[in-house]
């Protein structure tokens, strides 16, 4: 019994050793893989930011009336000149 014992933890030691061996292996594939997740991700931050800037910029009021009047040849018009009409019911009484 005691040279069953004694050979079953012979042969364990090694069995071990590589199973933390494997262990260690996968842990550093792992934190590298987190390394590159997590620059993917800094990048997509970084890039979501400019084109959050580049929204904000494109949708001022000051662009748009700029655009308005000197490319599209259009000008705001005075309260008096505006026009409301307003619709109530569905239209089918």
């Amino acid at each position: 019994m005691k040279k069953i014992f004694f050979y079953f933890m012979v042969l364990s030691i090694p069995l071990l050793l590589g199973l933390a061996a494997r262990q260690s292996a996968r842990y550093g594939d792992l934190e590298r893989e987190l390394g590159r997740l997590e620059k993917t991700q800094q990048e997509w931050v970084e890039n979501n930011k400019r084109l959050i800037a580049g929204i904000s910029l494109l949708s001022s009021p000051d662009r748009i009336e700029h655009i308005a009047r000197d490319e599209l040849g259009m000008e705001k018009k005075r309260p008096e000149e505006v026009l409301l009409i307003h619709i109530t019911g569905n239209g089918r009484e």
